[in-house]
């Protein structure tokens, strides 16, 4: 009997249209809306260097003139716009797996069908994990001060997250409070809000699993949610729309690869992946390229670049009990 190969089922061009399918499908990032890709932004992501530079015009500033000038003669002050720029890095991880003839042979699965479905999940897995360590480096500096409602020191259930204390955290936005579309929180914080009455679910036709909502906010859950296990505090990060830009790199990235030991009787199975997934208006500020999730979770490698309410991104410092 013959083992089915992973070069018999993988075919490259084939392999990225699925994966890029299934990844969007999967993504609870980009279905919640927090997250957008434009032409903009994936043309910027495919362009050279390690980094995305994304200049904008700051808002008009200045006193407006007074005194009649501009209406009898005097003339009026000519001022200008401004511009900034906000600037975001390229992540780039790669990943081999590998399986023998046997576990072709005895195991009577479709490999394609396998492979791809714990390939996508796993990426997911690391998307998401390097979020939430960019959300820690910019939370732990940039936005510290502006951007987090801590009420973990408050005393008994003025500690305890719930409906009145979320909405406290996303007034930090002011009038952007509306745009808040999605919440990401701990498991636990997810249990104690279900104990609460206060999850909601709804389908949508086209949904196979019922989504959970708070407050009308899709709710993402993950145990990489920042905890102080010793003091008993979560970190729960509420996301307007469109706050953060990301783009899948797929110029000059070979995304699959498959190969071949023949005297080992084994496949390998080689997965590229490239991205970038930025905070808007929270510029990386080193020259450090090619970050790992420790250099995105260091406070010092970012830089507020936007008004505060202008970034969509707040935190809930809180406890559960």
């Amino acid at each position: 009997m013959a083992a089915t190969k992973l070069a018999d089922v993988i075919v490259p061009e084939v392999w990225n249209d699925y994966f890029q399918e299934k990844s969007a499908e999967k993504n609870a990032l980009l279905n919640s809306g927090i997250a957008y890709t434009d032409s903009q932004i994936q043309n910027l992501a495919n362009g050279g260097g390690q980094f995305v530079h994304l200049p904008f015009f700051t808002d008009l500033d200045g006193d407006e003139e007074a005194g009649g000038k501009g209406y009898d003669g005097d003339p009026l002050t000519m001022d200008k716009i401004g511009t900034a720029e906000d600037v975001a890095v390229k992540i780039f991880r790669a990943k081999m797996w590998g399986a023998t003839d046997f576990s072709g042979i005895l195991s009577g699965a479709d490999p394609m069908g396998a492979i791809a479905d714990r390939v996508i999940a796993f990426w997911e897995r690391k998307r998401q994990k390097a979020m939430i360590a960019t959300l820690s480096g910019i939370f732990g500096g940039a936005l510290a001060s502006t951007h987090v409602l801590d009420i973990s020191g408050n005393t008994g259930d003025a500690a305890v997250i719930d409906p009145s204390s979320t909405i406290d955290a996303g007034a930090l936005l002011g009038d952007q409070a509306d745009n808040l579309a999605a919440i990401a929180m701990h498991s636990a914080t997810y249990a104690k809000l279900q104990k609460d009455n206060v999850i909601e679910f709804v389908e949508p036709s086209d949904a196979k699993v019922r989504i959970p909502t708070y407050l009308g906010k899709r709710v993402i859950v993950d145990d990489g949610m920042p905890v102080d296990t010793a003091n008993g505090v979560y970190t729960t990060y509420l996301f307007a729309s469109g706050a953060l830009a990301y783009a899948r790199i797929t110029k000059d990235v070979t995304t699959v690869e498959t190969d071949r030991d023949t005297a080992g009787g084994v496949d390998t199975l080689t997965s590229r992946e490239a991205w970038i997934l930025h905070p808007r208006g929270v510029k990386w500020k080193v020259t450090t390229a090619n970050p790992g999730n420790a250099d995105l979770a260091t406070a010092g490698n970012w830089e507020r670049v936007y008004e505060p309410k202008n970034i969509r991104i707040v935190a809930l410092k809180h406890k559960i009990a």
